[in-house]
């Protein structure tokens, strides 16, 4: 078979069926048995099927995977307690059997697919636990999907074909990232199907970077968003982010610099004076890619060392392919539900109220500064130096922008969405990332003192940014 070419699903297998060293169980819940059903209309599933199984009662899944603590079901919790029974279960029972001439694997997903009441979120948890030779250690591919499609029929149909190219990846097409991650979207369509969570482990897949893997989903728009944690692991945005008070700074932290932190820091500060004790806040840097993708021009290597540097400093990143404001509000918003504050600076205000920015924006200026200000969203300006005067700081009252909409500026003034941030350093004031990064490219010294050391250390022994 010429594998240039997309396979169908049926195709994909039976060529697994047909493959007499490929062995395992699949196990799903939620949207029925979908993609063990391709493999039994392919023909040939006695070669590669050894147990299919749902556990849709709740008692009867409990009693087989045990209970989480969430309460929840579909969750990666569960989906991996499923994977450890179903794949324990099989070696124990055939190892001895057909060991040293079978790979085995497990398949296992926890979905919730449209209901009846058509209410709650359609996504789920999708994994495969597999060898790559006889008596190896097992390696895994891990998912998080959301399902677009409007029928549940439709939407039991795309998890059947997301898994079973899961499958024929993990056996096919380990050896080449690229169509690794392409092939998982194989006959389907980002209309369908959004995959914002991946992870990869094990012997077979210790090439691929998790990292790197979620950059692909952006840059080839399978997704909106993905994030890193603290340690630099790929984790769940919308789970993460559930009803947690949100400082976002949108940047470019090539390299991140004191001026970024004070940011942040101010941010902060503003916000927890405005929730209850005891609410979750979260400080979050967004990197979009959103520019770099419509010239072709994203390099993961680049984009990595920019989530190095972020979470050596101990910050959870969240990389997008969101081009403005209004539209990162827009989907934090939906997932946040609580209070959001932008922390943005002079020039990044003056870009927000030009009128042109939003020609191609269908509902204009007016739609896009009600979706970014929300029900109670917030921007934080902080002061930047007069391009023309470097003894005066610039604030809101120093912004240009269209008189047609001074009135409309007053409003969001006048109701504090729109401060100024007042307990900023100074110092930092006159510290630019792209004065940063030039004298990084052109082997200059004096950078280190505009990035917090342990930046400075990173970029050094890394190599960072240097032409």
């Amino acid at each position: 078979m010429d594998f240039c070419q997309i396979l169908e699903p049926k195709q994909k297998a039976l060529q697994i069926n047909l493959d007499n060293k490929i062995y395992g169980t699949f196990a799903e819940i939620g949207a029925g048995q979908e993609v063990a059903r391709n493999f039994f209309q392919a023909g040939g599933a006695a070669g590669t099927v050894a147990k299919t199984m749902s556990a849709y009662d709740m008692t009867f899944s409990d009693s087989i995977y045990g209970k989480e603590k969430s309460g929840r079901y579909v969750c990666q919790d569960r989906v991996m307690k499923m994977l450890d029974y179903e794949y324990d279960l099989l070696v124990d029972r055939l190892g001895k059997v057909r060991g040293s001439d079978t790979t085995f694997f497990v398949f296992a997903d926890t979905v919730a697919a449209k209901s009846y009441s058509g209410k709650g979120e359609c996504h789920g948890w999708l994994a495969v636990r597999f060898q790559h030779a006889p008596n190896a250690k097992a390696s895994e591919l891990l998912l998080h999907i959301r399902m677009l499609d409007q029928e549940n029929v439709q939407q039991q149909e795309a998890v059947g074909l997301i898994g079973v190219n899961m499958i024929h990846a993990c056996f096919f097409h380990r050896d080449d990232k690229g169509k690794f991650v392409s092939a998982l979207m194989d006959n389907l369509s980002t209309r369908r199907i959004e995959i914002d969570m991946i992870h990869v482990s094990g012997e077979a897949l210790s090439h691929m970077d998790s990292r790197i893997l979620s950059l692909e989903l952006v840059k080839r728009k399978y997704t909106k968003v993905v994030m890193f944690d603290e340690n630099g692991k790929a984790i769940q945005a919308r789970d993460y982010l559930y009803k947690k008070n949100l400082v976002v700074l949108r940047g470019s932290f090539r390299p991140p610099t004191h001026v970024n932190m004070d940011m942040l820091k101010c941010g902060l500060e503003i916000i927890k004076e405005e929730v209850s004790e005891g609410e979750e806040i979260l400080g979050l840097p967004e990197v979009s890619m959103s520019k770099l993708i419509e010239r072709g021009e994203v390099s993961n290597r680049d984009f990595l060392a920019r989530v190095d540097l972020l979470t050596a400093l101990k910050q959870v990143v969240m990389i997008s392919n969101f081009d403005n404001y209004f539209e990162v509000n827009e989907f934090l918003e939906n997932v946040s539900r609580r209070k959001i504050i932008f922390v943005t600076g002079v020039y990044n205000l003056q870009e927000i109220l030009d009128i042109k920015k939003y020609e191609n924006c269908p509902s204009g200026i007016l739609g896009g500064l009600g979706t970014l200000f929300g029900k109670q969203t917030k921007l934080a300006v902080y002061p930047a130096l007069d391009d023309d005067d470097s003894s005066k700081l610039n604030h809101i009252d120093d912004v240009k922008y269209d008189p047609s909409i001074k009135s409309i500026v007053n409003y969001f003034f006048e109701n504090q969405r729109l401060i100024n941030v007042k307990n900023f350093n100074e110092d930092y004031s006159a510290i630019w990332s792209r004065t940063v990064l030039k004298m990084i490219e052109d082997g200059e010294s004096g950078w280190e003192e505009m990035v917090p050391d342990v930046v400075a250390k990173h970029v050094k022994t890394q190599k960072l940014f240097s032409k």
